[in-house]
């Protein structure tokens, strides 16, 4: 595997993560060649994320009626690493990589049944507020169960 910018040691990045969400690949997610078409990851990425930030509890509040606060998602990247096909059972690892005071650095990492390793993204998520858009900083707690959640795998 080539240098990836976001992963200083790939073995800890590896052993940090706790959190997976598991997928198949549809036929209608490849392309003509027979592969993943390169815009799905992004998709494996975004369900994967709402499950990790449901399984914290955030959701509930993210799309309450009276809520304030929603999270954006300010960049987002991939990378290949090997090629996905159709009915490929994948599973999406997802953590929180840094938290700063209204956003979190989410890490991705796409492994097949095999255990190798066929995706690795990162992207800015941002909580902000539904009616201004301007950022709202992250509570102790929020930020806690993001840390726990690594913390428990370490």
């Amino acid at each position: 595997m080539g240098r990836i910018s976001y992963i200083d040691n790939i073995t800890e990045w590896i052993n940090d993560f706790s959190f997976k969400h598991e997928m198949k690949v549809r036929f209608s997610e490849t392309d003509m060649f027979g592969h993943l078409n390169n815009t799905i990851p992004f998709t494996y990425f975004e369900e994967a994320r709402i499950e990790y930030f449901n399984s914290l509890g955030f959701m509930t509040d993210w799309t309450s009626a009276g809520g304030e606060e929603i999270p954006v998602v300010a960049d987002l990247q991939c990378d290949y690493l090997q090629q996905v096909f159709f009915n490929d059972q994948l599973t999406i690892h997802v953590k929180a990589d840094s938290i700063g005071k209204s956003s979190v650095d989410i890490h991705y990492m796409g492994t097949k049944q095999d255990g190798s390793i066929c995706l690795t993204g990162r992207g800015t998520i941002v909580q902000v507020s539904k009616t201004t858009g301007k950022p709202i900083p992250w509570s102790e707690e929020m930020k806690h169960w993001m840390w726990q959640t690594e913390v428990e795998h370490s």
